[in-house]
């Protein structure tokens, strides 16, 4: 199952836990010279958050979806909606779309995944940008 944003969360925990390594490379390796940002700081504080609504939403989506596969192979049944309410009452991630979430698998049990569900499908495709024409020279060969 393709769950690659929690891949990333678990190799990035991975390599945090090599900071002696790491404070050692950054001594070695050279990194890019960094530019001061000239942009407008409003729109891009505006286009980090829809960037993080967005990863949430699909981490949740990849989540259930390996859950529900994980069923299958397993042939577990399991309550969704009761999952999202559970963590949402106690776990660490508490998460106030988790009610959202909740409430997208008691309208639909057999919902097969969050980005089918109306709110979640408008949610996400809010976060997105319309698409920039790409210049003549960008384009590829």
């Amino acid at each position: 199952m393709p769950v690659t944003l929690i891949g990333e969360a678990v190799f990035a925990r991975c390599l945090s836990s090599i900071k002696d390594e790491r404070v050692r490379a950054s001594k070695v390796i050279g990194g890019p010279q960094i530019e001061p940002f000239t942009g407008d700081k409003k729109q891009f504080i505006d286009d980090l958050e829809q960037a993080l609504y967005a990863s949430k939403i699909i981490s949740y989506a990849q989540g259930f979806m390996l859950m529900r596969e994980a069923a299958k192979e397993y042939k577990w049944t399991l309550n969704n909606a009761g999952i999202a309410l559970m963590w949402r009452g106690g776990c660490i991630i508490r998460s106030v779309f988790l009610g959202d979430i909740t409430k997208a698998f008691q309208d639909k049990p057999d919902l097969e995944n969050l980005l089918f569900d109306d709110f979640f499908n408008k949610a996400s495709a809010s976060t997105v940008p319309l698409p920039r024409r790409p210049s003549r020279s960008s384009s590829c060969r």
